[in-house]
C-alpha cells in the first residue's frame, strides 16, 4: 500500500458513514442491519436500497457459504517464462550493440514475442545501461530503413528525360486552368511570404495542391512526399515536407489574405464568362471545432455537435450560379459579427466595383439596425427572421381566411402549396416585408424578411436556395476537410479558408469543361475524375502525363485538355501533354 499524506478524522469516518463501492455499501448495510440490531427497512433507507431489493440481499448472505467483501490479492508467477528463455539472445544481441527495438525484432524471428518494454527490463536486471545515440550507419542492419528525402528547393528541380509512374495523376488537369489564370500573379498580389529554395509561387502551388487532393492534415502529405508527381506539380524538386507546410501559414497575415483573394476574384472574372456574378450572394458563418485547452479560443455554436464549445469562427460567401465559395475570413472575434457583412460588402466593391445586387443570409448573421443599413445602401437582402414568442402568438391568433396558398415552380419538391401571410413592419426606422409561412415542410412557421418588391412565390424559391450554402459548407467539411483545421491562431486558418475558395472555384472551373458534371459537388468530381494514376514521360521536348484506363476517362478525353500541349511556365516553358496511356514500348 502507498504511504502518503495523513488523512484527517473527519475524512475517515466519512469513509465508513458514505461508502463508496457498491460491496463496502453492502458491507456496511448488512453489518447494521445483523451486528448493531437496526430495522431493515431503515437501513434499506440509509443505505439506498428498496425495501425489497436489501431483503433479497440479505437473503443470498444467509445462503453464501464464502461471501467476499474483502478481495485478497492474487500474487502472479514468480517466474517469467518467455524473458527466462529469452535472456541469453537477449545478452548476447546486446553485446553486439543491438537496441531494445531491433533486439525484440530478432526475437520475433525467433518465435518469442518480447515487447521492447519487456527487453528494456530484462537488460536493466542484468546490470546493462541505454545505448548512447548512434548514426544510421552504427546501428546494425535489419529490414527496410526509412529513407532519406531529398529537401525542396528550387534550384535542384530538373526535367532530365525520365519516367515514373505517380497517384496524383489527376492533379494535372487543374494545370490549364492555374495558367490561364496566372496563378503566380496571386502569390505577388498578396504578397505571400517565399524564399530561395521555395519562392512564394512554388510555396503557393504546394499549399493548394494538399486541398486539391483533399488531404485532410498537413501532415497526411508524409504519405505521399516522396512521389515524384506531387512534387512535379508545383515545379519542385522534393515536395516541402509537414513541417515547412505547417510553418508557412503562420507567416500570412489577414491583410495578405484578402489581398490573395481580391487578386482572385480579379484573375477570375473573365470578360466571356466570368466565375463570380454579382446577382445574388449565400451568406453564412461555420464554427471549425478547437479540440484542445487554450484561453485565447472563443465557445462558438457548432451545429454539428449541437452545442457551444472553442472553436473558431469563419465568415463565408458563395455564389449560387457558380457554385463555388468568393469569400471567407476566419480573423474574427466575438461582437465583431454583426459588422462582418459590411467588411465583406466592401472588399466585393473593391473587387468588382459595385455592391451585390442581392444577399441572402439567415437570423444570426446580423442585426436589425445593420439590415436598415443595408437598405439604406440600396442592396436586396433576403433573411429570416426569429420566431420569437410574440410573433408565434400574433400567427397562431391569425384567422384561416387571411391565409392565401401560393403554388410553388418546383416540380420536385414534396411541399409545393405553402400558405402565406404577408405585411409590412417597421425595425431599426425602416420598413420591410415580412412574410409568415406555412406548409413548407417545417413544424414551426418559418418567417421571411425582405426589402425586395419581387412575388412571394419568388422570394419563397430565392430563399430555399440558400440551402446551397448549407450543401456546399458539408461537401466542404466532408471534402476539403473544413473542420480539420484545428489551430490556436485564427490566422493561420484564414489562410487555409482562403486555400480553400481558390480550391473550390478551381473545382467548379474543371467542372465546367466535363459533360454533366456542373452541377457536381468536388468530392464526385475527384472520385470519378480526379483521383485516378498517370504515366509521367519527361522528354526534351515535354512533359507527356498519360491517364491509365478507366470508367470516366472519355469524359476527360471529352473536355478537348488533351487536344494540345500547354507550355507551363513554372517548367521554364516546357509543354505539358496529357493524353491516355498507351502500354509499355
Amino acid at each position: 500500500m502507498a504511504i502518503g499524506a495523513p488523512k484527517d478524522l473527519s475524512e475517515c469516518r466519512r469513509f465508513f458513514s458514505e461508502p463508496q463501492s457498491p460491496r463496502h455499501r453492502m458491507y456496511e448495510a448488512l453489518r447494521a442491519f445483523y451486528l448493531e440490531g437496526r430495522p431493515s427497512q431503515q437501513v434499506a433507507r440509509d443505505f439506498g436500497y428498496s425495501v425489497g431489493s436489501f431483503q433479497v440481499l440479505c437473503h443470498h448472505f444467509r445462503r453464501d457459504s464464502d461471501p467476499l467483501f474483502f478481495v485478497t490479492p492474487k500474487h502472479g508467477p514468480a517466474a517469467q517464462p518467455k524473458k527466462s528463455a529469452a535472456l541469453e539472445l537477449i545478452i548476447q544481441l546486446r553485446k553486439q550493440n543491438y537496441s531494445i527495438y531491433e533486439i525484440s525484432e530478432v526475437l520475433k524471428e525467433h518465435q518469442i514475442a518480447l515487447s521492447p518494454t519487456a527487453v528494456r527490463e530484462v537488460l536493466k536486471e542484468e546490470g546493462f545501461a541505454a545505448l548512447p545515440r548512434r548514426a544510421d550507419d552504427e546501428r546494425p542492419h535489419l529490414g527496410a530503413r526509412p529513407t532519406i528525402e531529398p529537401v525542396a528547393n528550387v534550384a535542384d528541380f530538373h526535367l532530365t528525360p525520365r519516367q515514373f509512374t505517380t497517384v496524383c495523376g489527376g492533379l494535372f488537369l487543374f494545370v490549364p486552368d492555374l495558367i490561364s489564370l496566372g496563378l503566380d500573379q496571386l502569390a505577388k498580389a498578396a504578397p505571400l511570404p517565399g524564399s530561395k529554395m521555395i519562392p512564394a509561387e512554388h510555396a503557393l502551388r504546394s499549399c493548394l495542391a494538399l486541398k486539391l487532393w483533399a488531404i485532410e492534415r498537413k501532415s497526411h502529405a508524409m504519405a505521399l512526399v516522396a512521389d515524384p508527381g506531387l512534387a512535379l506539380f508545383p515545379g519542385l524538386n522534393a515536395f516541402p515536407k509537414k513541417s515547412y507546410l505547417s510553418e508557412y501559414s503562420s507567416r500570412i497575415t489577414s491583410s495578405q489574405t484578402a489581398k490573395l483573394l481580391g487578386a482572385w476574384h480579379s484573375r477570375t472574372q473573365n470578360p466571356g464568362k466570368p466565375l463570380f456574378g454579382d446577382q445574388s450572394l449565400n451568406l453564412d458563418f461555420h464554427s471549425v471545432p478547437f479540440y484542445g485547452e487554450d484561453p485565447i479560443i472563443e465557445r462558438h455554436y457548432v451545429s454539428a455537435r449541437s452545442r457551444r464549445q472553442p472553436s473558431i469562427l469563419v465568415f463565408l460567401a458563395q455564389d449560387p450560379e457558380a457554385g463555388a465559395f468568393c469569400y471567407s475570413n476566419a480573423d474574427l472575434r466575438k461582437g465583431e459579427e454583426a459588422e462582418e457583412i459590411f467588411r465583406f460588402l466592401n472588399f466585393w466593391k473593391q473587387a468588382h466595383g459595385a455592391n451585390p445586387k442581392e444577399v441572402v443570409f439567415d437570423s444570426r448573421l446580423t442585426t436589425y439596425a445593420k439590415l436598415a443599413r443595408l437598405h439604406h445602401m440600396g442592396i436586396s437582402f433576403i433573411t429570416l427572421r426569429r420566431r420569437s414568442q410574440a410573433l408565434l402568438r400574433e400567427i397562431a391568433n391569425l384567422r384561416g381566411s387571411a391565409w392565401r396558398v401560393v403554388k410553388l415552380d418546383a416540380p420536385t419538391r414534396k411541399f409545393r402549396t405553402p400558405r402565406v401571410f404577408e405585411q409590412f413592419v417597421v425595425l431599426a426606422g425602416c420598413k420591410f416585408r415580412q412574410l409568415f409561412i406555412k406548409d413548407l415542410g417545417h413544424e414551426e412557421p418559418t418567417i421571411l424578411l425582405t426589402n425586395e418588391e419581387r412575388t412571394v412565390k419568388q422570394l419563397i424559391q430565392r430563399y430555399a436556395q440558400r440551402m446551397l450554402i448549407e450543401n456546399a459548407l458539408s461537401d466542404a467539411v466532408r471534402f476539403f476537410h473544413m473542420d480539420a483545421l484545428s489551430s490556436t491562431v485564427g490566422m493561420k486558418v484564414d489562410f487555409d479558408m482562403a486555400l480553400l475558395v481558390v480550391a473550390s472555384g478551381l473545382y467548379r472551373l474543371l467542372a465546367r469543361r466535363m459533360r454533366g458534371y456542373s452541377d457536381a459537388q468536388a468530392r464526385q468530381i475527384f472520385r470519378d475524375l480526379v483521383d485516378m494514376p498517370a504515366q509521367v514521360t519527361i522528354t526534351d521536348k515535354e512533359v507527356e502525363v498519360s491517364f491509365l484506363r478507366r470508367a470516366h476517362l472519355p469524359i476527360i478525353l471529352a473536355s478537348g485538355l488533351t487536344d494540345k500541349p500547354i507550355p507551363v511556365p513554372w517548367w521554364n516553358g516546357r509543354p505539358l501533354r496529357l493524353t491516355t496511356y498507351r502500354g509499355p514500348g
